[in-house]
């Protein structure tokens, strides 16, 4: 929720890149711009300390039991190739894999005076829609498979915007774009601080 309604507000907001991470990523982006660079990125940027940590609620104790008992299952079956199956995956699902575009292509700053797109291709069908970003973070709380219905609901404000039909060629203007790095993002100073350290001791704007 955090990131909805304090969008780009540092600290806060904790998909906003923190200097630490931006500063790595930086580093393997200009080594060399290939899968190699941003592999190796993907391994040092977990260790990254986070930027709004939460205290672990109850449900992410049984989502780790689930993981792990699930991990146990495919060791048991496949032995130590079905675990590395599953983490290169996650890896490269990440990378250039086509859809992974959303990544970049929901908020880093493509084009002056906007900070969040929407891809309106056909990758949705798989995606649950989350190409729809601006709709989404307009009406945060409206499913995914009803974001199309509000496009066309009001495609005055959706359809005259700057948008997205590959996310390909986002990656592609990505790698491409020397304008372009792991900084290219709107970040936000306007909550004082009093305000982002109650937020932090109740637990977010909803308390765990």
């Amino acid at each position: 929720l955090e990131h909805h309604k304090f969008m780009g507000e540092d600290v806060i907001d904790a998909d906003i890149p923190t200097a630490w991470e931006g500063w790595i990523f930086l580093f393997w982006f200009h080594l060399a711009k290939d899968d190699l660079a941003l592999f190796s990125a993907s391994l040092v940027l977990p260790a990254a300390p986070p930027a709004n940590a939460k205290n672990i609620s109850r449900w992410e104790f049984i989502n780790y039991i689930c993981t792990a008992a699930f991990d146990a299952l495919i060791y048991s079956r496949y032995g130590i190739a079905g675990v590395a199956y599953l983490a290169l995956g996650t890896i490269c699902g990440m990378q250039f894999h086509p859809f992974a575009g959303h990544f970049v292509a929901e908020h880093f700053v493509m084009q002056d005076g906007q900070e969040t797109y929407s891809y309106y291709g056909p990758l949705n069908w798989w995606t649950f829609y989350v190409g729809y970003h601006n709709e989404h973070h307009d009406f945060p709380y409206i499913s995914g498979r009803n974001l199309p219905k509000l496009r066309k609901m009001a495609p005055d404000y959706f359809d005259t915007i700057p948008h997205y039909h590959s996310w390909v060629k986002v990656l592609w203007d990505f790698l491409l774009d020397p304008k372009l790095s792991p900084f290219s993002r709107v970040k936000r100073h306007d909550l004082p601080k009093e305000e982002i350290a109650n937020m932090k001791a109740r637990g977010g704007l909803i308390p765990n």
